[in-house]
């Protein structure tokens, strides 16, 4: 597998647990508020912040298998985790943000074809 390749699939891995950190422990902070429009009262309700805790571990996971895919170096891990952030982005682009599929479906998309061509 390329450089290239290594390089794209760890971008989206430490955006996927940059996402984990904002959504399991950091919800409250700035980043945090202004990444997902959130209100400071509406972060601090129990209700939201086990909802957002529920996505961060799923980004968490997402992180987790590409990292196993690049330990293992394993391409087929990897297309498997990175099509996974792909379909989760278009569904975030068409339910909640457009801004979604540039920020987490662009990168998984670029890396998804590194890895398979180069």
């Amino acid at each position: 597998m390329g450089l290239l390749a290594t390089i794209f699939v760890l971008i989206v891995a430490l955006e996927h647990f940059y996402i984990l950190a904002l959504e399991m422990f950091f919800l409250s902070s700035r980043p945090a508020l202004r990444t997902f429009n959130l209100t400071k009262e509406a972060a601090a309700d129990p209700r939201i912040k086990t909802l957002f805790a529920n996505q961060g571990l799923y980004n968490g996971f997402l992180a987790a298998g590409l990292i196993f895919g690049l330990i293992l170096g394993s391409s087929a891990v990897q297309l498997f985790f990175l099509a996974c952030v792909i379909i989760a982005a278009l569904y975030g682009a068409a339910t909640a943000n457009l801004s979604i599929f540039w920020k987490q479906g662009l990168p998984a998309i670029l890396a998804f074809l590194f890895v398979l061509f180069v």
